[in-house]
């Protein structure tokens, strides 16, 4: 082999290993990725069944049912819209309460009931995750938008 052809092989090898470098490196990448998805999204079947993500809302009021003799707890979580239920086994942050925000980390079971493996809480009076905060005005504004065409068509 000559200089040129030894030059060639080598910027190839280098190319080479750089994009399956970078293909590992996406891979990796992409599936510890946390998506954020509201109750409407999960219902719709827009959630992942396969791994992880996150799921927030306001605790529905009267909906936290603790089990006896555990540290396993199920409430419901709400977006306004949609409700659905999530359990967790362990111990809640202080902050945990009816009415509050929320954002769970866990996986969607075949029965359709979040299991979380983490809960947060919101930290203080005036704090809302800003996934929450969205899917919550989303969904009160999808609510005005019904209101004002059911009054349109009555009116007309």
């Amino acid at each position: 082999m000559n200089k040129r052809s030894r030059r060639k092989v080598l910027i190839m090898a280098v190319v080479f290993g750089v994009a399956i470098a970078t293909v590992l490196g996406l891979t990796a990448f992409e599936e510890n990725l946390l998506y954020f998805y509201s109750p409407t999204q999960v219902k719709a079947g827009e959630a992942p069944q396969t791994h992880s993500f996150r799921v927030g809302g306001l605790v529905v009021a009267g909906s936290v049912n603790r089990k006896p003799d555990s540290l396993t707890i199920q409430f419901d979580v709400t977006d306004n819209t949609e409700s659905m239920t999530i359990e967790y086994t362990g111990i809640l942050p202080d902050l945990f309460r009816e009415g509050q925000g929320i954002v769970a980390m866990g996986k969607l079971q075949a029965n359709g009931k979040f299991v979380a493996q983490e809960v947060l809480a919101k930290h203080d009076e005036n704090y809302m995750p800003p996934e929450v905060a969205a899917a919550l005005a989303a969904s009160e504004k999808t609510e005005e938008e019904k209101v004002n065409y059911t009054h349109q068509t009555v009116q007309n």
